[in-house]
């Protein structure tokens, strides 16, 4: 903390508020763990990496409307990268009370959890999921590992946002997935990933039975209109 609000005053002496996120604050950071600061000031807006105090620092440097675009658009992809950078947060500047206001109107949004998916977008990931279900009992090999990866995470999109619940990508999505297990006492975080690494049908089983959940398997009378 004494480190990033030192960054923050040196490099961006006019900001109006700062917050430090990510694995730092939530707890879990590993050695190669970087800081993760959000920079409120009146511009430009920019993300820039650096090296400050012994640490890999990433920088997010926006304006209120600049937040609120990322927020809404984080939203619309169901994942609140942007929500939880300055929500679940330490709020290191604060000059004017924004950097606590804005704080928890973004906790709260977390809290509130994504949109309901539509129809369509429901029945397309049904269908995606699928359609790699097939790929996957015709592949060997390398081909098959490529498959699996792909497979475990959109059937861990349908959990998620099938259910209610924020997703992620890469290490955020499984985290988001084991959050998920901790709610409901489910096992999809090692499950899944269990069966990628086995030669079994066990991926497979896992997939299936997120998919029961909301419709099951989806191809035969699958449409989707463009809007051109």
């Amino acid at each position: 903390m004494d480190i990033a609000r030192e960054l923050v005053l040196e490099l961006y002496p006019d900001a109006r508020a700062a917050w430090l996120g990510g694995s730092v604050v939530r707890g879990d950071a590993s050695p190669t763990s970087d800081l993760d600061i959000t920079v409120l000031r009146d511009g430009p807006v920019l993300r820039k990496s650096i090296e400050y105090g012994g640490w890999p620092v990433e920088l997010f440097v926006h304006t209120e409307k600049s937040l609120r675009y990322f927020a809404d658009k984080d939203q619309g992809r169901r994942q609140p990268t942007m929500m939880r950078l300055v929500g679940e947060s330490v709020v290191l500047v604060d000059t004017d009370g924004t950097g606590a206001r804005l704080q928890k109107e973004y906790l709260a949004e977390v809290a509130a959890g994504p949109t309901p998916l539509s129809a369509d977008e429901l029945g397309l990931l049904r269908y995606t999921i699928t359609d790699l279900l097939e790929d996957f009992a015709g592949a060997v090999g390398d081909v098959r590992l490529a498959v699996a990866t792909v497979l475990w995470q959109e059937a861990a999109r349908l959990l998620l946002t099938g259910s209610g619940h924020w997703a992620g990508t890469s290490k955020g999505l499984l985290r988001e997935v084991a959050a998920y297990d901790s709610a409901h006492g489910t096992d999809f975080a090692v499950a899944l990933l269990d069966g990628v690494r086995a030669d079994d049908s066990r991926l497979v089983d896992v997939v299936d039975r997120i998919l029961a959940g909301h419709g099951g398997r989806l191809f035969a009378g699958f449409e989707l209109v463009a809007e051109i």
